[in-house]
């Protein structure tokens, strides 16, 4: 006997594949920032974030624009120290297809090569992120530490 299938004709599928899709993009983003900064590839942030970016850190305080941000890690690099970005909880949110926004804990450690870690912090991360024609980019970022621990 043979078995009838159903065609389901619908825009909903295709509108959460691509939302599936995008988020995926998203957490992508968020896992190439956190290895740029671990690997002091500075020259590409503007594949992460976009020109008109605005961060707002501890450290840095309110940075505009990509410029901004380059010249703050550039400058605020420590000579022998690295470090290990660990993000996790990351839940992306959209306000519409070209807007984003992303939450995430994210664990760093601040090490010597060879040694263990002198320093690690947890940080609460809110990005804003929008759909550009290379993809998605930050173009906010909310850095606010939950803790500092010296000597980890």
């Amino acid at each position: 006997m043979p078995t009838q299938s159903t065609v389901t004709t619908s825009a909903a599928p295709s509108r959460a594949a691509s939302e599936l899709a995008d988020r995926a993009e998203i957490v992508d983003l968020l896992t190439r920032l956190a290895h740029l900064l671990d690997d002091a590839r500075f020259e590409d942030a503007p594949a992460v974030y976009a020109d008109d970016v605005v961060v707002h850190s501890p450290r840095g305080g309110t940075l505009r624009g990509i410029e901004e941000v380059l010249a703050f890690l550039n400058g605020s690099r420590v000579e022998g120290e690295r470090t290990l970005h660990v993000h996790g909880d990351i839940l992306v949110t959209f306000d519409g297809p070209d807007r984003a926004g992303a939450a995430a804990h994210q664990l760093v450690f601040f090490f010597r090569d060879g040694q263990p870690p002198h320093r690690s912090s947890g940080l609460r991360l809110s990005y804003g992120a929008v759909r550009t024609p290379d993809g998605w980019r930050v173009d906010e970022a909310h850095i606010v530490p939950a803790f500092i621990r010296e000597g980890a």
